[in-house]
């Protein structure tokens, strides 16, 4: 069985997102969403959250797990079986920062891939951060993530003061 990893912070999960995890299903067998908890970036949902909203947003999925997990990624990749990484590259100004992190995962564990995948061209421009910039603004991310998402986006930004119509 081949096992993909799908890392992130998932904050939130995107249609991008979804893209990529469709596609990669293409590839490998399995593939685990691994969500990292990142206090770092001051995420919008909190680690419980996010996993709820991956969970439902992945539901009719076929072959896809969601878990937390901290630590090395290729530490985690390995004790579960994983044969890849998967990494999406929207732009060049990704690919710097992914081929470091690459490269520094195989000088960890040379038997661990990143597979890199380009989004559809409509989710080309989309990243979490954006979609949380527009919200935050009370623009409309409509399309942009899944509707659950969607809902709990503007249920967050009514509770910590933002209004959004």
């Amino acid at each position: 069985m081949k096992l993909g990893i799908y890392p992130g912070t998932f904050d939130p999960i995107t249609n991008g997102h979804l893209d990529l995890i469709e596609r990669g299903l293409r590839i490998f067998d399995e593939i685990i969403i691994a969500v990292a908890p990142s206090p770092k970036k001051q995420p919008l949902f909190d680690i419980k959250e996010r996993l709820r909203l991956i969970r439902e947003s992945v539901k009719d999925c076929q072959n896809v797990k969601v878990e937390a997990f901290s630590g090395l990624l290729v530490e985690y990749a390995k004790d579960k079986g994983g044969i890849a990484i998967i990494r999406g590259l929207r732009a060049v100004s990704d690919f710097e920062y992914e081929l470091q992190m690459a490269l520094m995962n195989r000088r960890l564990d040379m038997n661990i891939e990143t597979v890199f995948m380009m989004p559809s061209e409509e989710f080309s421009f989309l990243t979490s951060t954006i979609v949380k910039e527009v919200a935050s603004f009370g623009g409309s991310v409509k399309g942009l993530v899944p509707e659950v998402v969607n809902a709990a986006i503007k249920e967050k930004f009514k509770t910590i003061g933002h209004i959004i119509e």
